[in-house]
């Protein structure tokens, strides 16, 4: 027989107790107990108490079957009642509230009505001298959780933030050979004093670079690229310089510190010149005080290792996100895709998304196989239900599946006379921000392409041609400037130099155009082409860029498209 789950009240001794109670049939919940006494002539229970550090009742506190979604709330007097466990076999309870340590204990055996968890705060100071733990090697994340960690090392481009190739030649003002650029120029106005000018066309160029235009100054790139080595002095840390684990960008002990993120309380987001760990409140324990050694942050109310773990709920928050996903510089707002989640359908609670449903989802797929253990092999993990571990890929800009899912394209074609007219209609209905989103050098590009059944192309004779930032040359070597289509941007231009596009957002800015497509937008364009003496094809094709191609070959970037769509339609005979 399946076992179910029902919901039990309790009245005892004038106060009213929910939980949720495992049965082994669907029947009707049995009438409930009404005090101590009459739950002591159960046995299928398991009811007590939970305290805090200094023994006062806590209340509130969710208290578990461990792994399981047999639950409680505690009352005002911290006490809880669990019901319709088998009689005689041993179980592990939980308790867990916010701004605690998990507690559990092992080997209840049914029924007990006096079991006692304690709850310990867990510390409010933070430990500057605290060493990162490193992902890997010994005492490392990976010698704990190896197929977790192995998941996060292979996937997530957060573990390479530091070392990102992109990154640091636009830090540097190189290219990935480490040729580099010649020191921005600057000249003297009478209304704005010193300002950029355009680099020398006589010389090499490499790219622009924040460290050529701020050859003094080291910003605040680190406050997300690198937090934990930028906490101490998140304006003054060169990321090229940063060592140990922090060279591994925003890893796994510096994510699991995270207590809370701060937020304008006027709009809901981090505060304009705040980004990264600026925005973040990090607690790193203290490894020689026994109440305070070790803390870590994650989803588990029931974790197997309570003195050093516990839930926090913030964790499963696009919230968590927002300090490295909304970035303003110079009052022009860059990077926003946790503003463009905010403002869209997908923030609402009762129907919406969070970030982390679509980048961290479960289960965690490990030699081909869902991951049911955190930390097996005796490193304190426990069996759990596959879909409660989250996977640690992040899948964003760097995969191909999740931009070929991440909009819908359809395309209509139908000839009119002496023309052939090709509707094409994208709509962003599976993505909760903009897309493209955050870096203003990703773009899409839409081609659209029309030959007869000979192969020769057909004229153009109304519609879009893409822009010149879209490459001018061979479309065989990924140039597709003035061929039949749209292309989708934020478009910054600096506003001394006046080069556009521009990636150089560390200097003055202002958005030339911005038309990518929100949550749930639609895009629909038109193209008419010269009809075929006979028939012929529509190709329609839409491509995900990460960088515009010029800058792409001055840093000597990896130029592979990714193709989001592509499409293939006849064209009707005469």
């Amino acid at each position: 027989m399946k076992t179910a789950h029902r919901l039990l009240v309790v009245s005892l001794a004038g106060f009213t107790l929910w939980w949720a109670a495992c049965s082994s049939s669907t029947a009707p919940p049995e009438t409930a107990p009404t005090s101590r006494e009459t739950l002591s002539e159960r046995t299928d229970i398991v009811a007590g108490k939970v305290v805090d550090q200094d023994g006062r009742p806590v209340e509130l506190a969710t208290v578990r079957l461990q792994t399981t979604r047999v639950q409680a709330l505690t009352d005002s007097e911290g006490r809880f009642v669990l019901a319709g466990m088998e009689t005689g076999r041993s179980v592990t309870v939980s308790a867990w509230k916010d701004k605690y340590y998990c507690a559990k204990s092992e080997n209840a055996t049914p029924p007990i009505i006096d079991l006692r968890l304690r709850l310990r705060r867990y510390q409010v100071q933070d430990n500057p001298a605290y060493e990162w733990v490193s992902p890997v090697g010994e005492n490392s994340c990976f010698s704990c959780k190896p197929g977790l960690t192995q998941v996060w090392l292979d996937s997530d481009a957060h573990g390479k933030s530091a070392r990102n190739h992109r990154f640091l030649t636009m830090y540097n003002g190189t290219d990935i050979m480490g040729n580099k650029s010649s020191p921005t120029r600057f000249t003297q106005t009478r209304d704005y004093g010193r300002v950029p000018i355009p680099p020398d066309p006589r010389k090499p160029y490499y790219g622009p670079g924040y460290k050529l235009d701020f050859p003094d100054n080291a910003g605040n790139c680190a406050a997300c690229h690198a937090p934990g080595a930028a906490m101490e002095d998140p304006y003054g840390t060169d990321p090229n310089r940063v060592q140990g684990t922090d060279k591994y960008g925003i890893h796994c002990d510096f994510c699991h510190k995270v207590a809370d993120v701060r937020f304008d309380p006027s709009t809901g987001m981090p505060a304009a010149n705040m980004p990264g760990v600026l925005s973040m409140d990090i607690r790193r324990p203290f490894p020689d005080d026994m109440e305070r050694y070790q803390l870590f942050f994650g989803t588990f109310d029931d974790d197997n290792v309570p003195e050093e773990d516990t839930r926090l709920p913030l964790i499963e928050q696009s919230q968590f996100c927002a300090p490295c996903h909304f970035g303003v510089f110079w009052n022009t707002v860059v990077y926003d895709s946790f503003g463009e989640w905010l403002r869209s359908p997908y923030s609402d609670p009762a129907t919406g998304k969070t970030c982390q449903q679509c980048h961290t989802p479960a289960p965690t797929i490990v030699d081909g196989r869902p991951l049911t253990n955190v930390a097996p092999a005796g490193k304190g993990g426990v069996e759990r239900d596959p879909m409660t571990i989250h996977a640690h890929t992040f899948p964003g800009a760097g995969s191909g599946e999740l931009l070929r899912k991440a909009v819908t394209v359809k395309c209509n074609v139908q000839r009119l006379n002496d023309s052939v007219e090709v509707e094409v209609r994208i709509t962003n209905d599976k993505t909760g921000h903009h897309v493209p989103s955050d870096s203003p050098l990703r773009h899409l590009i839409l081609i659209v392409l029309a030959h007869d059944d000979a192969g020769r192309p057909l004229a153009l004779l109304a519609g879009d041609r893409l822009p010149y930032w879209c490459g001018t040359g061979e479309p065989q070597d990924g140039c597709y400037s003035g061929l039949p289509g749209r292309a989708f941007a934020k478009i910054l231009m600096e506003l001394w130099t006046e080069v556009a596009p521009t990636g150089a957002y560390w200097n003055p800015t202002r958005i030339l155009s911005d038309n990518r497509l929100a949550a749930f937008a639609t895009d629909t364009s038109h193209y008419v082409f010269a009809a075929p003496e006979t028939g012929g094809r529509i190709r329609v094709t839409l491509i995900f860029r990460r960088a515009f191609i010029q800058l792409a070959e001055q840093k000597a970037w990896n130029r592979e498209d990714t193709v989001m769509d592509e499409q293939e339609l006849a064209i009707p005979p005469r």
